[in-house]
């Protein structure tokens, strides 16, 4: 999100009104006086300080992961943004990654959605996605996502600028994570001195390619051929994607830009493929997120390519420690 200056001086007024309201509604939940409800099992948060992409679902993933390396019993709770029916592009997107190995729990009251799992089936670790400003449910441990290709420095709270909270909510969170750490040279170096805090970097990594309306198989960049390729998607912070082609390197012809969450009409498609044809594109190249909201169209004309990531956490075994230790009180709390 990123307003003209005069138009951001003009909505500047309504940041503060904003900004207030926010930290009124922090400080009552502090005092006790907006009462928290808390789930049996273990709650672990998920969030950021920003409207737009900071690596929520790719982390959620990670830590589902992990813990069902571990024996876990895990569930999802989502608000299913911009989705319906129970169910989001994010959400499906965990879905197909996770094949069933979690259960999910979607809605606006996310603690109604926990009791309704917990009554369906053991639980032992609730992922709480996009959860950081979901105050009305307690947590045993805030994760906060921070875009280390993005600097924060001079931005204005919504909505003149991209700060859902104020800077100074990060001391709520009990580990702070630089996302794409890996794109601004000597961030995992900062990070290192500053070991005797909770905060960590992470890097996106390329699995591979799966092909869009194809089997689960992942290909390597060589296996997809050299390109050129025409790259669209709908995210909230677009030149990330580009810039992780890029320095994956792929030969990027031309690239489209939709909105975020955009579910993709005929005339999309349509509009894509005429822009990939005078780019002299051979192939298209979008996201796994991008991908839940193609589904049903037509593009089997141009080979069209998924790139499927992961995360990299960095010190890896100092972040599990935290979490381990996290489940350990939890479960002496409620033994």
């Amino acid at each position: 999100m990123s307003f003209p200056r005069l138009l951001r001086s003009f909505l500047w007024p309504l940041s503060l009104v904003y900004g207030g309201a926010v930290r009124a509604r922090v400080w009552m939940y502090q005092k006790g006086w907006l009462k928290q409800r808390r789930l049996e099992a273990a709650v672990i948060s998920v969030g950021n300080l920003t409207v737009g992409g900071t690596g929520k679902t790719p982390m959620v993933i990670w830590l589902a992961e992990k813990f069902l390396a571990d024996g876990k019993r895990v569930g999802i709770l989502s608000r299913g943004y911009r989705g319906s029916n129970g169910t989001s592009d994010e959400i499906e997107l965990m879905k197909f990654r996770l094949q069933g190995r979690v259960a999910f729990g979607v809605g606006k009251d996310r603690f109604a959605a926990g009791k309704r799992l917990e009554s369906q089936q053991p639980i032992d670790i609730f992922l709480l996605d996009d959860g950081f400003q979901h105050l009305q449910l307690a947590r045993d441990l805030d994760i906060l996502l921070m875009d280390a290709s993005r600097p924060m420095q001079g931005e204005f709270l919504l909505p003149a600028g991209r700060l859902r909270e104020p800077l100074s909510a990060m001391s709520r969170a009990n580990l702070v994570v630089f996302s794409r750490a890996e794109t601004v040279p000597g961030t995992f170096e900062a990070i290192d001195k500053l070991s005797r805090f909770p905060v960590f970097g992470s890097a996106t990594r390329l699995l591979g390619f799966r092909r869009f309306g194809g089997d689960f198989s992942l290909q390597s960049k060589e296996q997809i051929g050299v390109g050129p390729f025409f790259a669209f998607c709908g995210l909230g912070n677009p030149d990330a994607f580009f810039r992780d082609l890029r320095n994956w390197g792929l030969a990027i012809c031309g690239q489209a830009i939709f909105p975020d969450h955009y579910r993709y009409r005929e005339r999309d498609i349509l509009r894509i493929k005429q822009a990939a044809k005078q780019t002299g594109a051979n192939a298209f190249v979008t996201t796994e997120k991008d991908a839940q909201n193609l589904l049903g169209r037509n593009v089997e004309e141009t080979p069209l390519y998924i790139c499927v990531i992961d995360l990299v956490v960095s010190p890896e075994a100092d972040f599990r420690n935290i979490l381990d230790e996290m489940l350990a009180v939890r479960t002496r709390a409620v033994a």
